[in-house]
């Protein structure tokens, strides 16, 4: 039995790596402030004495015993950090300042859950992780990705400046229970709109591309990663190399509900990537890895999801 302290874990993917690290024979630490984590998400798990619950924000420090830190805290849809950037920096850098202060006090092992963003609108295709990217520095979308890709250099100094024991992952768009209805990203923005009967929005032509990945394939190699040998520290892309436009997915969606619902096209948002996808070669070398999952399973999936939340609201 690991104690594991998972920072964000109340969000999305956070409640998902809760669930299977219990499940698994663990003991787990959930911090999360709620600015886009839910309480519904973990409830369940509030009867297991392994899990243990705490309101925190890690923008300030805290201090615990564990041996495992998953570092996931921070707002990762455009609607939710863009509605404070200030808040969402502070919660890429100074989290991460105070999680690696607590990991090299501890000597815990750290992970650092980063983002396909750092490679912002790419000029390489797929992306590896030697590619240093395309972002905007000053853009509206700078707040998420200079916060991760700060994270990063502070991580990566960390291990080499105070040997702390590091792994960087680089999440590429994720999907699946458990999203917030009204996140703003693409996958669960189409399906509530699907099942609403609502106009289902494009933004731009629908040709920019990305690839979905289902949560369970993501939890498996955050798990994965985190057990590799100590000299191994990344960063790693995480992501389904298979590549849909939005037209497709959008297709899909309207397929797989059964909606009436027209596809609307609206101007394109700025800075919004036109293509997104991972180069897995080292997750397959390194971690054993590659997602099983394919979309239509997984879209499937997340509408049931969906179709229940939406009954409940």
């Amino acid at each position: 039995m690991k104690r594991i302290l998972i920072t964000g874990g109340a969000g999305f993917i956070g409640s998902h790596l809760c669930e299977k690290l219990l499940n698994d024979g663990n003991e787990v630490i959930c911090i999360d402030n709620y600015f886009t984590g839910s309480k519904k998400n973990i409830v369940h798990l509030l009867d297991n004495p392994y899990f243990e619950l705490i309101r925190h924000d890690i923008a300030h420090p805290y201090f615990i015993e564990v041996d495992y830190i998953y570092n996931l805290a921070c707002p990762a849809s455009p609607v939710h950090y863009q509605y404070n950037p200030i808040k969402t920096i502070k919660t890429s850098v100074m989290g991460a300042i105070n999680m690696l202060g607590l990991a090299k006090r501890i000597k815990a092992k750290i992970l650092q859950a980063s983002t396909s963003e750092v490679y912002g609108d790419p000029l390489l295709h797929p992306q590896p992780e030697h590619y240093w990217g395309n972002a905007n520095p000053i853009g509206l979308r700078s707040c998420y990705d200079e916060g991760k890709r700060c994270a990063e250099s502070l991580f990566m100094n960390y291990q080499k400046q105070n040997n702390v024991k590091i792994k960087i992952i680089r999440i590429f768009n994720t999907y699946g229970p458990k999203m917030h209805p009204n996140d703003g990203r693409v996958v669960s923005n189409f399906i509530v709109q699907a099942l609403k009967g609502e106009p289902i929005t494009i933004f731009g032509d629908g040709t920019q591309t990305r690839s979905f990945q289902y949560v369970d394939d993501l939890i498996t190699a955050m798990m994965k990663t985190m057990e590799t040998a100590d000299d191994f520290v990344g960063p790693i892309n995480i992501g389904n190399p298979n590549e849909f436009s939005m037209l497709q997915l959008a297709q899909e969606v309207i397929d797989l509900t059964g909606t009436k619902s027209k596809i609307v096209y609206k101007p394109l948002s700025a800075d919004d990537p036109l293509q997104r996808c991972p180069d897995i070669s080292l997750a397959k070398k390194i971690l054993d890895w590659q997602p099983k999952i394919e979309l239509r399973e997984g879209l499937s999936k997340t509408i049931e999801y969906f179709e229940k939340e939406l009954i409940n609201v």
